[in-house]
């Protein structure tokens, strides 16, 4: 399986950004409210100018009716929408909140994203994904992924009764949470010869990205038998996850600057 170099839209940040954040795989759930509570401290007190979510934030998104009354849906949109008084939050879907939409963007007062998006920032071309249109060693799960993507599907899936929705969605949270009880080290990375076509036709040599969970820097060599480039190293650097409840607890945000990559610890 391949995944073709897709059409790159690009965001110019604007002059009065001197910090962007980077943070992703918060998978917020009212069930939770140890993440919830500390991602809602790091808005209102992050410097950064510019905030750009990779996606997942959510554990689940079931259409954006579900923010209509109140609830835990709507209590976020009204802590995004207050955050984004301070700063600009720039929104992408991941593979468990794509059906986000421009209603809740709206409420939340967020700016969506296309996956992927380039970011021109201080003098640098950024590559940004959620990561997950990358792993291409899943084959079922790229399978899924190109269903639930129809637009054909999501429009037959929002027209559902929400309560039906909910049901739906705590079924596949179910499965999924079976099948990923063992160790993560076996699940399918993001696929290196891809991720070079992608920072090839962004014109960028730095991939960031989430999903995966395995926070870290890593180079992408030339795949085996090519010849040797003389160009820049090409890299990707993943987020982490956030879990305030695992031992030891996690959240990290990824700061850029003129300076480069920051990552600093949250919590």
């Amino acid at each position: 399986m391949t995944a073709p170099a897709p059409v790159l839209p690009e965001l110019h940040a604007p002059a009065t950004w001197h910090l962007v954040d980077f943070i992703s795989d918060l998978h917020l759930q009212a069930g939770d409210p140890a993440t919830v509570d500390t991602w809602k401290h790091y808005l209102s007190s992050t410097p950064a100018q510019a905030v750009i979510i990779l996606g997942d934030l959510f554990e689940v998104w079931v259409g954006d009716d579900a923010a209509a009354a109140p609830g835990f849906e709507q209590d976020c949109a009204g802590i995004l929408a207050k955050a984004a008084e301070r700063c600009e939050i720039h929104f992408m879907q991941g593979n468990r909140d794509f059906l986000l939409g421009p209603d809740f963007l709206e409420a939340s007062r967020m700016r969506g994203l296309a996956d992927p998006t380039v970011l021109a920032f201080a003098g640098s071309r950024w590559l940004l994904s959620h990561g997950d249109a990358l792993c291409l060693d899943d084959v079922s799960y790229q399978q899924f992924r190109q269903v639930v993507r129809d637009p054909v599907w999501q429009s037959a899936m929002l027209a559902r009764p929400l309560a039906e929705r909910r049901a739906i969605a705590r079924q596949i949270r179910e499965h999924g949470n079976r099948a990923s009880a063992g160790n993560p080290g076996d699940y399918a990375d993001v696929d290196a010869t891809a991720a070079r076509g992608w920072l090839q036709s962004a014109g960028a040599t730095t991939l960031i990205h989430g999903h995966t969970h395995r926070p870290g820097a890593n180079d992408l060599p030339e795949p085996e038998g090519a010849c040797a480039s003389t160009g820049p190293t090409l890299r990707r650097v993943v987020l982490s996850d956030w879990d305030m409840r695992a031992k030891p607890p996690r959240a990290e945000v990824l700061r850029l600057s003129s300076a480069g990559l920051e990552r600093i610890a949250i919590g």
